[in-house]
């Protein structure tokens, strides 16, 4: 569903501050995949999310969305395959915007926009369904300003605009990281059912070592824009957070660094 073949991105090539930021790249995504990303600060997480949205260009490699070759498409030609929460609730939703205004965006991401400003009443009803699987009341609440929402409710709604449309690639950038353990909790079962439910395909980073074997079927470890190893199958159900720490520590000695992961 999702193949990345040879990527690679330079940043600020040629100069002292030269960063190798995604180096050689290979991925396979089957459908219905959710893939957990660890690695330490500046492994080319983020760059990697960056790269398949198309937020940033890439120096060499392919991208290809369902046998689609996205590479050169814009940002916002692949919003109508990709959806994606970043780690502040601030900036998946317009703060000025009311509940359905910012859904309705999301309903229309990727489709030519027009001029019409009226919400119409069978999105009004998709949008109070949608709302009350999250269970935060705000099926009640769609003319509330998002600005006025709890950074949880916004990352839920930014969760749920994500997925409206049950969109090819779900991209999840440290999306729990920012809010308290138990809206997090909370946002992370939501994210886990609405992946199941609607057999979306997704990738998301985490720092946190037991959730990145506890979620999804696939781990892969990046460092420095490469990917150092994959756990999936028996031998993930059989990883701890040990292993984890321990394939780490082998690479890093093998450069003949000392060990430090930011967990």
């Amino acid at each position: 569903m999702l193949k990345i073949v040879n990527l690679t991105k330079i940043f600020n090539p040629g100069t002292i501050n030269e960063k190798k930021a995604l180096d050689n790249i290979n991925l396979h995504l089957k459908e219905g995949d959710l893939v957990t990303i660890i690695g330490s600060n500046g492994a080319g997480k983020s760059t990697l999310m960056n790269a398949i949205s198309g937020a940033i260009a890439v120096d060499k490699g392919k991208i290809y969305i369902d046998n689609i070759d996205v590479t050169s498409q814009p940002e916002y030609r692949r919003g109508k395959f990709i959806g994606r929460v970043f780690q502040d609730p601030m900036t998946g939703t317009a703060a000025e915007m009311t509940v359905e205004e910012n859904l309705v965006l999301a309903l229309k991401r990727g489709q030519k926009r027009t001029l019409r400003k009226s919400i119409k009443n069978p999105e009004r009803v998709l949008f109070r369904e949608q709302l009350k699987l999250l269970g935060l009341n705000l099926e009640n609440d769609l003319r509330q300003k998002v600005g006025l929402l709890s950074g949880g409710q916004r990352q839920a709604l930014t969760l749920l605009m994500a997925t409206i449309t049950k969109p090819k690639l779900l991209l999840l950038d440290e999306h729990i990281a920012a809010l308290d353990p138990q809206i997090a909790n909370l946002v992370m079962e939501l994210t886990k059912q609405i992946v199941k439910t609607n057999r979306l395909t997704a990738l998301m980073i985490t720092h946190d070592l037991h959730q990145a074997l506890a979620v999804g079927n696939r781990t892969i470890m990046m460092h420095k824009g490469r990917m150092l190893f994959e756990l999936k199958g028996e031998e993930r159900k059989r990883a701890t957070v040990e292993t984890l720490l321990g394939l780490f520590r082998k690479q890093r000695e093998a450069e003949g660094r000392s060990f430090c992961f930011l967990a």
